[in-house]
């Protein structure tokens, strides 16, 4: 690889949780390869000797898994390649492989024309300045460059992480449900999972096929559901279960189709750790509801609000050592019986063991703590301008009735019956905006005290509400 190739990489590609971009426009092999072989590099460098590599179900992935093979061996590293998987196989897989190193190539829940790269070095997930180091790497073209190429591998782990999570979950009783993967790579595991855990499945969706046929496979959003709902309607089936594009994030949709979003999941998944683990430390961002906290406190449990991002909850699990951790956009962090990494997969077959024990589940999921909510709202920004406008909101905003000013994370302002959130996105230039309250009234109050705070700042900005 020459320096002129390494220059030809577009600093874009590296996002603050991990790289992604459009394949053959930014995300070429050529980009691929140098990103392994600074991989392998850093990897050299820590003593480490082999990283798997998996893929998820698009197109692109046999030839940027190539290409990422060939960067990472090309500096003596060894790859075993563990074909196609979700990415928290692919985390699981540093362990039971016991390399400690893994990247899984994955678009997650993005359009078919997206790829990315998702890292694991020395046990640590590598998001911010590790991406950074790796791209400041490339461009000093400091690779280590060996005599012999690493060796090449292949294994696979599918029966290893199913007899892990089988050996662990059981449930009560057998359940009926219908699960929908929107053509994403979890449909390769999610159906026989499910059944070995003693279910009776009505698959959705559950052939991979990279293209997305039927509806994007992303369960953060409603419209992504709706097969699900109908499915739960017209079916015997009483609890309907998705997943994203690569499988480390849970949707879950009641008999009677309510959507149960991952906030409300971690106030049941919170009751049943700290029922085993009692006075534990629970994690969870600052999107979610303020029922979280309270329902951690009411079970005994210490709630620790942190930033949003999966590599940050992740980093914050490892260094508190709770047992449990979520954020609102899905990702669930079991430590409690498992290894904390974010598994839609494992989340999914914990809720059914809970539930199981329940003779009516929607029941129990309808029954837990609601609010009135807006979904994340977007304000769009110039690139770079949505920190400047937080950090100016955090400097010179006055929030009427404001119990509690937040800023781990943006800003978020908590009332006696609800709060506000400004936080600017690490990925695209918008503010996130999201609201909560007891009701309806609140909820208005609360919007407009944020619109004359944000107008404050920002004469010109266009609200989204």
């Amino acid at each position: 690889m020459t320096a002129h190739a390494a220059s030809t990489i577009d600093p874009a590609l590296f996002k603050a949780y991990d790289i992604r971009g459009v394949v053959d426009r930014n995300l070429t092999t050529e980009a691929v390869r140098a990103i392994g072989a600074a991989l392998g590099s850093q990897a050299v460098d820590q003593g480490m000797a082999s990283i798997v590599v998996g893929r998820d179900g698009r197109l692109s992935g046999p030839k940027l898994r190539d290409a990422l093979s060939d960067g990472i061996r090309s500096t003596g590293t060894h790859v075993i390649d563990i074909g196609m998987v979700a990415t928290p196989m692919l985390y699981f897989a540093t362990y039971h492989l016991g390399t400690q190193s893994g990247v899984e190539i994955t678009g997650s829940h993005n359009p078919p024309e997206y790829n990315g790269l998702k890292m694991v070095l020395a046990g640590d997930a590598m998001y911010g300045d590790g991406l950074q180091a790796l791209r400041e790497r490339i461009a000093r073209n400091d690779l280590v460059r060996a005599a012999v190429p690493g060796r090449l591998e292949t294994a696979d782990v599918s029966q290893a992480y199913l007899q892990r999570i089988t050996g662990d979950v059981k449930l009560a009783r057998p359940m009926k449900i219908a699960i929908d993967c929107g053509n994403g790579v979890a449909g390769a595991m999610a159906p026989t999972l499910f059944r070995a855990l003693g279910c009776e499945v009505i698959e959705l969706f559950c052939e991979v096929d990279g293209t997305f046929p039927n509806h994007h496979p992303d369960p953060a959003h409603p419209e992504n559901l709706q097969d699900l709902i109908e499915c739960l309607r017209k079916t015997d089936a009483e609890l309907g279960i998705a997943f994203d594009g690569d499988g480390d994030r849970l949707g879950v949709v009641t008999k009677d189709g309510q959507i149960i979003y991952p906030d409300r999941q971690l106030m049941l998944f919170a009751r049943g750790v700290l029922a085993e683990v009692p006075g534990a430390q629970i994690i969870f961002d600052v999107k979610c509801s303020r029922h979280v906290a309270a329902q951690i406190r009411a079970h005994g449990g210490q709630p620790l609000m942190w930033r949003t991002g999966h590599s940050l909850i992740k980093a914050k699990l490892k260094e508190t050592g709770a047992p449990l951790a979520g954020e609102m956009s899905g990702h669930i962090f079991f430590k409690h019986r498992w290894y904390g990494f974010d598994d839609g997969l494992y989340a999914g077959a914990r809720l059914l063991e809970l539930l199981s024990r329940e003779s009516d589940p929607s029941a129990v999921l309808n029954a837990l703590p609601n609010a009135s909510s807006t979904p994340e709202l977007q304000l769009k920004t110039a690139e770079g301008e949505n920190f400047a406008l937080v950090e100016r909101l955090k400097r010179e905003a006055k929030f009427t009735d404001a119990r509690e000013v937040i800023t781990i994370d943006g800003v978020r302002v908590e009332y006696a019956d609800g709060f506000g959130l400004a936080r600017p996105s690490n990925t695209t230039p918008i503010v996130v905006l999201r609201f909560e309250a007891d009701n309806d009234a609140a909820l208005a109050r609360i919007q407009a005290d944020f619109k004359r705070a944000l107008l404050a700042v920002k004469p010109d900005a266009k609200l989204p509400f």
